[in-house]
């Protein structure tokens, strides 16, 4: 089988299915002892991995249907695709994460999100889902019901998603400037108002005392200047991770483009960020941003050995159950690692002890040790009633996602 994407374990399942039609999708699923789904392989932890069989939506008939404010799509699109027929049709997703290439179900089923105070996850965006279950029948969840909240943040333990209707809102033009050499102090000192500052605002750091601040301005907008913070506006375009060549970010320097052209960090045509690498990201109520980057800070001589680059966001609120950001605007902080899972694992767990007086909550398809996930989740027991109402078979179980359930 082949690897995930940051090259660092090998799927162990038996078999692979690629469904070219619902009908063959719900055969595999019937026949199938256990099961998982695999989006783009954007996963940097077991939870897509099965014994059994292993199913990709990449042959899966292409669905594109807008509606009032709405567009039905197929769920395994890559979001880059989605954007850009999107576009043609004057629309647009108000929030698009750091890179377009993950598949619009693997970013949904995770609670992956983009940055900005007031844009929420892109699971948030979700109206309705059409999910093929272990007895290979169909079921449709719509925004209101009384189990829908529990069906988009599932990491596919509930079966296969094959459409979703997602919110959308007229296109819009975004230009993106970076701010160099933020002092850490004025980040965290002025915090809510840095973060405010733009529609769209990632604050780039290795912990080593200052950090860079990529702030996307809708062209609508009033743009506000980051100058007074004592950072420096980019006189050329700068890759989020330190010594890498910028040839493979989306445009800065002010340049007004589409939003899906200025909203993701990097462009759908390259491979995003480094390649092989490893990742985690924890989110904290947003009232705590300041104290939660002062403990990670103090950090530093213990974080900075293994890392890549940081970057912290802000995400609005949400109703989903097992969303990391449910009923709380976050402050995110996630972190790019070097390929050493050890020496990662070992920092994670001192990174989890600092931030551990604001109950972190970690994102689900990327790497931490949390021993408690689910004392994070007022529904997490209600959540795991739903998997054995739309999963009696277990067929969709695996062991990460179990022992986070028996733990």
């Amino acid at each position: 089988m082949s690897t995930n994407w940051a090259g660092n374990f090998t799927f162990s399942a038996a078999r692979a299915a690629h469904p070219a039609s619902v009908e063959e999708l719900q055969d595999v699923v019937r026949t199938a002892d256990s099961a998982r789904v695999v989006g783009a392989g954007h996963s940097f932890s077991t939870i897509a991995d099965t014994g059994g069989t292993l199913i990709s939506l990449d042959r899966m008939p292409e669905v594109f249907e807008v509606g009032d404010g709405s567009v039905r799509v197929s769920a395994g699109t890559r979001l880059a695709r989605l954007a850009e027929r999107l576009h043609a049709a004057g629309l647009a997703l108000p929030a698009m994460p750091s890179l377009p290439h993950i598949t619009i179900i693997g970013a949904c089923a995770t609670a992956t999100h983009g940055s900005g105070n007031a844009i929420p996850s892109l699971a948030s965006l979700v109206r309705s889902l059409d999910l093929v279950t272990a007895d290979g029948g169909v079921t449709t969840l719509t925004r209101g019901d009384e189990r829908f909240d529990g069906a988009v943040v599932a990491f596919g333990s509930l079966g296969v998603v094959v459409a979703v209707e997602l919110d959308v809102v007229p296109a819009f033009e975004v230009e993106q400037r970076v701010y160099q050499d933020m002092p850490f102090d004025a980040l965290v000192e002025d915090v809510d108002a840095v973060f405010a500052s733009a529609y769209s605002v990632s604050a780039f750091t290795t912990w080593q005392g200052v950090a860079h601040v990529f702030a996307k301005h809708r062209t609508t907008d009033t743009r506000h200047d980051l100058s007074w913070t004592g950072a420096t506006p980019a006189t050329e375009p700068v890759h989020p991770v330190p010594g890498q060549p910028a040839l493979h970010c989306t445009a800065q320097l002010g340049v007004p483009g589409p939003w899906h052209e200025r909203l993701p960090h990097f462009r759908a045509d390259f491979t995003p960020s480094v390649g092989r690498e490893l990742q985690s990201e924890y989110f904290v109520a947003r009232e705590h941003a300041a104290d939660a980057l002062r403990a990670l800070n103090d950090l530093s001589a213990e974080i900075t050995p293994v890392l890549l680059t940081s970057e912290v966001r802000t995400v609005a609120a949400d109703a989903q159950w097992l969303s990391p950001v449910h009923d709380r605007p976050s402050t995110a902080f996630h972190f790019t690692w070097q390929p050493d899972d050890a020496a990662v694992r070992a920092v994670l767990r001192k990174i989890e002890a600092a931030l551990s007086p604001w109950r972190p909550r970690a994102h689900w398809g990327k790497l931490f040790e949390l021993a408690d996930p689910g004392e994070r989740y007022p529904h997490w027991a209600r959540f795991a009633e739903l998997r054995d109402e739309l999963d009696p078979t277990r067929t969709f179980r695996n062991p990460l996602v179990d022992g986070w359930f028996t733990g």
